[in-house]
């Protein structure tokens, strides 16, 4: 039987800001979106959050109240204190105190976690993760984050966060996973090899991630090794995971995961299998993820029912 709690979940990221409300089972009744504008820092995105956030309160029907607030942040947290301790897109997010922030304006208490520890959640809780522990989340876009749920829970790390799976080296000369198979990597390294003599059919200077996808689908080369580069490297981060922590299953989402089975998920499932720990061999699954633009709030939303319950 539902109760008459109410929940809040938030996104902040580096281009979307969103909000939603929620019945204590997390149904979405009520979903807030803006876009974030850089040049006004976090300074400009706190600003919206205050004339948006009471008035998705006030829209909470009689008789119910809001009861908690969970938040997915773009960025490095401390979770334990529920401040952000830096933005890489947007200035003015330095070890500020999200949290207490957010406690003062709305009058609950709110927890405060990385984006795609957050996303995690939101699949092992509400999507292709369900049924399944551990779960072990990636997302792929203009940059690779990951997130560990064990238990239903976030892995936290001993305070700054854990599975940043993006930041594994792959070479000891400092280059990391995310330079290779994240969107801004896979841009990065064609267009170095164009600039370095390579032949391709591609015209632009720094074509999109879907622009190289279609090359490749047309049989263009460069095209074709850049992402299959992408795909054995995060392969590679893939079986560096398991073989430390052996999910049920990894669930994969961000943009670059839109590429699809051909040029994403088979190339990553076919590297996965040549290079993993063989006892460990078919223990796990590479799956897509579910939630789609709502993943963070879908997470949220978990983190703050943890919140009312405790």
């Amino acid at each position: 039987m539902k109760d008459n709690s109410m929940l809040m979940g938030i996104e902040i990221g580096g281009t979307k800001l969103q909000a939603c409300l929620a019945d204590s089972d997390g149904t979405i009744a009520h979903l807030w979106r803006a876009t974030v504008d850089p040049t006004r820092q976090a300074q400009g995105i706190r600003g919206a959050m205050r004339e948006a956030l009471p008035s998705l309160v006030a829209r909470i029907p009689h008789g119910s109240r809001l009861t908690a607030v969970g938040v997915g942040f773009g960025g490095p947290v401390d979770s334990s204190a529920g401040k952000t301790i830096i933005s890489h897109q947007i200035q003015g997010w330095e070890n500020f105190p999200l949290a207490d922030w957010l406690d003062e304006m709305l009058q609950v208490r709110s927890l405060v976690g990385n984006d795609a520890d957050v996303a995690g959640l939101g699949e092992a809780t509400k999507g292709a993760g369900v049924g399944h522990d551990p779960v072990f989340y990636i997302t792929v876009g203009s940059g690779i984050g990951g997130g560990l749920i064990l238990g239903g829970k976030i892995h936290p790390g001993c305070g700054h966060g854990a599975a940043e799976i993006g930041h594994l080296m792959v070479d000891r000369h400092g280059e990391i996973l995310e330079h290779v198979a994240s969107g801004w990597g896979i841009q990065r390294r064609f267009a170095a090899a164009v600039q370095a003599g390579a032949r391709t059919c591609v015209t632009e200077p720094l074509p999109t991630v879907q622009g190289i996808a279609s090359a490749a689908r047309a049989g263009d080369t460069l095209a074709l090794e850049v992402l299959a580069e992408a795909a054995n490297a995060l392969a590679w981060g893939i079986c560096q995971t398991a073989a430390l922590v052996c999910p049920r299953r990894f669930v994969i989402g961000g943009g670059v995961s839109l590429l699809g089975e051909d040029l994403f998920f088979g190339p990553v499932r076919a590297a996965v299998r040549g290079m993993v720990f063989k006892p460990f061999h078919g223990l796990f699954d590479i799956v897509p993820a579910a939630l789609g633009e709502e993943v963070v709030l879908h997470g949220a939303l978990s983190l703050a029912a943890g919140a009312a319950n405790n």
